[in-house]
């Protein structure tokens, strides 16, 4: 059994989740509903309650404000938003789970079990990557999540990401490999603000890596690092816009 504090500014949302988790999740036990992030403020360091429902979207003090003030974040953390692209991209960035709204029950049902399984409050180095992504488009380091963690890493540093079935391979500066246990698709849509891009079904590059160009039918690059990563015949042309220089 764990303990949980919904935060939520709609009282329908709150309700609705807290049925979900009386259906679907008896090992979570809800001590607390905070229809405000200043009511939360109050409740949570008040009741350390293992896991927190935390909603983007509040007036006067939105979900990531209520982190901000926190004395300590010692609990799992799962936001719930309705769809909100810069605040996924965000979350995403520093690899901590959501819940889209409408909440499905199969979906929340994964996320406490992954929070059943690895007490797994956020990092402090994930928090810091969370807000400085939302204060500022470009952010200097991602979360990787790993089997065995998270691994925080420079952007810069990555010079490709290769799919492998259901998990990411970075190649990084200096010949290391890290495994992601995320789908190519997922690294992309994380970094595509990042000046990356998809050149394959398979690939993602750090455009600022790339030494060379080769044609082909789709033809290939050399990468920085002495590496070739092949073009997608269908993604050669907006590549090749992406490289050439823009003019003034």
């Amino acid at each position: 059994m764990i303990t949980a504090i919904i935060v939520d500014d709609e009282p329908d949302c709150a309700e609705t989740l807290q049925l979900l988790l009386d259906a679907g999740c008896p090992e979570v036990k809800v001590v607390a509903v905070c229809l405000s992030g200043a009511a939360a403020l109050t409740q949570i360091p008040a009741l350390n309650p293992q896991l927190v429902f935390l909603d983007i979207e509040m007036p006067f003090m939105n979900g990531f404000q209520l982190l901000a003030q926190l004395p300590a974040i010692n609990f799992d953390l799962i936001f719930t938003t309705s769809y909100d692209q810069y605040a996924i991209k965000a979350i995403r960035f520093s690899a901590m789970d959501y819940l889209l709204k409408p909440i499905d029950r199969e979906e929340l049902r994964a996320a406490v079990q992954k929070s059943l399984d690895h007490r797994n409050p956020p990092l402090p180095q994930q928090l810091e990557i969370l807000l400085q992504r939302l204060q500022q488009p470009v952010s200097t380091k991602i979360a990787i999540p790993t089997m065995d963690g998270l691994q925080m890493v420079p952007v810069a540093s990555v010079i490709s990401c290769a799919a492998d079935s259901n998990y990411t391979i970075f190649h990084l500066k200096g010949g290391q490999k890290i495994t992601a246990s995320r789908t190519l698709r997922d690294v992309a849509e994380m970094l595509e603000e990042q000046n990356f891009i998809r050149v394959h079904q398979s690939s993602l590059v750090n455009v600022d890596e790339i030494n060379k160009y080769v044609k082909g039918e789709g033809g290939y690059l050399i990468m920085s690092d002495g590496s070739t990563v092949d073009v997608a015949r269908s993604r050669k042309e907006s590549l090749l816009k992406r490289l050439q220089p823009k003019r003034s």
